[in-house]
């Protein structure tokens, strides 16, 4: 059966690429993004099956449109793919209030916002998938990326506990944890704080650097990324994290090794917490 797919930040990157896969194998696409003609030439080539919606996902009314577009051209929603948004470089103290809230806002409150207006649909599918493109940066901290990593925890949070709401109505949500892969992510797709504080040389200028030598050269295959996730969604029991590329799993395995290090080192102290007699009844 064919499927309905409302993908946000379709004009690149793996919105695009999960767009074009969808619609490749006749499924029903509404794809958004900022400037929709970006997206006429997949609306060209697949005229009876992909639709395109100019969708700031920043912007209340225009994610109502979309949405409202999905009923009116296949009457239901089947696979919601939250792929909107951007990366920030700079250290805490660098970033400015005017720099890192509208990376709130599109990250993770565009996200919500998306995905609140969209559940009606879903769930009258009676089934469904709510995919969440997180980062590694949403498994662990890393020094010149705390906001963008901020933003991809709390998507990561969200995501936890909505998949637990959705779970009774036959809905699976599917965080997806890419590492470096050539899209146009480290290019176009990311924002540097303006100011820039010598004393973070080593991090937040690290990492500065990284962009600069790195972009367009990343390692991971994107087309290969698509790949696992299609078989992800498609899987009857898919995962709730989904990370992708060798780099999310050392990132991944770092953070569990660290966790549990400091847990075990402190267990004994931290959980003797409780009071010593109980509270009477």
């Amino acid at each position: 059966m064919k499927k309905t797919w409302l993908i946000t930040g379709c004009s690149a990157g793996f919105g695009k690429l999960l767009a074009e896969a969808a619609a490749a194998r006749g499924d029903q696409v509404v794809a958004t993004a900022r400037n929709a003609e970006s997206l006429q030439d997949l609306k060209n080539h697949y005229p009876d099956t992909v639709r395109i919606c100019a969708l700031d996902v920043t912007q209340s009314a225009e994610i109502a449109g979309a949405i409202a577009e999905v009923e009116s051209a296949f009457g239901r929603l089947d696979i919601l793919v939250n792929n909107a948004g951007y990366g920030f470089l700079g250290a805490i103290e660098e970033g400015t209030p005017d720099e890192y809230r509208p990376l709130f806002d599109v990250n993770v409150f565009g996200l919500i916002e998306t995905t609140r207006t969209a559940l009606p649909l879903i769930r009258r599918s009676g089934a469904g998938r709510i995919v969440n493109l997180s980062s590694g940066a949403g498994i662990i901290g890393i020094g010149g990326h705390g906001y963008y990593n901020a933003t991809k925890f709390a998507v990561e949070g969200l995501s936890e506990a909505l998949a637990q709401e959705v779970a009774p109505f036959g809905i699976h949500v599917i965080i997806v944890e890419p590492g470096p892969f050539r899209t146009e992510f480290l290019g176009r797709s990311i924002a540097t704080a303006k100011k820039q504080i010598a004393a973070y040389a080593a991090t937040s200028g690290a990492a500065r650097n990284y962009r600069e030598t790195n972009d367009g050269h990343q390692p991971g295959d994107p087309r290969k990324a698509i790949t696992v996730m299609m078989k992800a969604i498609d899987a009857e029991n898919p995962p709730l994290h989904l990370p992708l590329g060798p780099r999310a799993y050392d990132l991944a395995n770092r953070k569990l090794a660290e966790f549990t290090a400091d847990m075990a080192a402190w267990k004994d102290i931290a959980i003797a917490t409780n009071f010593d007699h109980a509270e009477p009844t």
